[in-house]
């Protein structure tokens, strides 16, 4: 018994240490994104438990090659953990299910993200994974799962435009009631025009002007009610510059009269 009289300190934690068994380096699997948005996932009780997928876009997917994790059991307070290894195909399963399952508007059939994955990845002669050919390599062989996972992510885009209308309608315009992903649906459905609840997100995200305080578009270099230009912005000295060249007549002053 660890608590006995003359046991070593500390040998009933070394005896619990979770160490992991040899991983089979050849175990992989890809998950593919589409999503524009960058992914964070951790699962507390694997080893290696994080894993974090770049913004895709149907051009230019993104992909994670994960491979094996464990987890482990515990049989008996004076037993050693015992590792149970979960090959890579059940990890990326878990990544892709476990993050679509709860966002709104997802039925994990006809209408959720972009996100899918399949078996294998391309590794160099030393089975390191190699994300550039990883890419060529879906690209080329996994067309009809990438065309499948843009209709699905169009079809959730239409979920969430729909819902924001109806949300936007029953909280007279309260900007709080469309979420984040509302807004990027509208956006990748180019539908931001039309939509109020649009042009007041693009009201919160603009900034005042420096010199009058008027709400002003950060992308241009001078402001539309005082004319003040931005000192911060890249292309303001440029600006400037080509106004000191420019002549009063093409500055729109007005024609100098003609000597008789």
């Amino acid at each position: 018994m660890s608590g006995a009289v003359g046991a070593f300190p500390g040998l009933a934690a070394m005896k619990r240490r979770t160490i992991r068994g040899a991983v089979n380096v050849l175990d992989k699997a890809t998950v593919v994104s589409i999503y524009p948005k960058a992914i964070h996932e951790k699962k507390c009780t694997l080893q290696p438990g994080t894993f974090d997928i770049p913004a895709g876009s149907f051009d230019n997917p993104s992909v994670l090659i994960v491979g094996p994790s464990s987890w482990w059991r515990d049989i008996d307070e004076e037993q050693p953990l015992l590792e149970i290894p979960v090959a890579s195909i059940v990890v990326a399963d878990s990544v892709v299910k476990d993050y679509s399952n709860g966002i709104f508007g997802c039925d994990m059939a006809d209408q959720q993200p972009g996100l899918f994955y399949v078996p294998g990845a391309k590794m160099d002669t030393k089975g390191n994974p190699l994300v550039a050919d990883t890419i060529k390599w879906v690209k080329s062989d996994f067309k009809a799962e990438l065309e499948l996972a843009r209709q699905r992510q169009h079809n959730w885009y239409m979920f969430l435009v729909k819902a924001a209308d109806s949300l936007w309608a029953r909280s007279n315009g309260n900007p709080l009631a469309v979420s984040d992903d509302m807004r990027m649906a509208a956006k990748e459905l180019n539908v931001t025009a039309n939509k109020d609840w649009m042009r007041d997100f693009q009201m919160v995200d603009m900034v005042r002007c420096k010199a009058c305080g008027s709400l002003k578009n950060p992308q241009f270099p001078i402001c539309a009610s005082c004319h003040f230009p931005d000192p911060d912005h890249p292309m303001t000295k440029q600006l400037l510059a080509l106004k000191n060249d420019m002549s009063p007549l093409q500055l729109g002053g007005n024609t100098p009269p003609q000597q008789k």
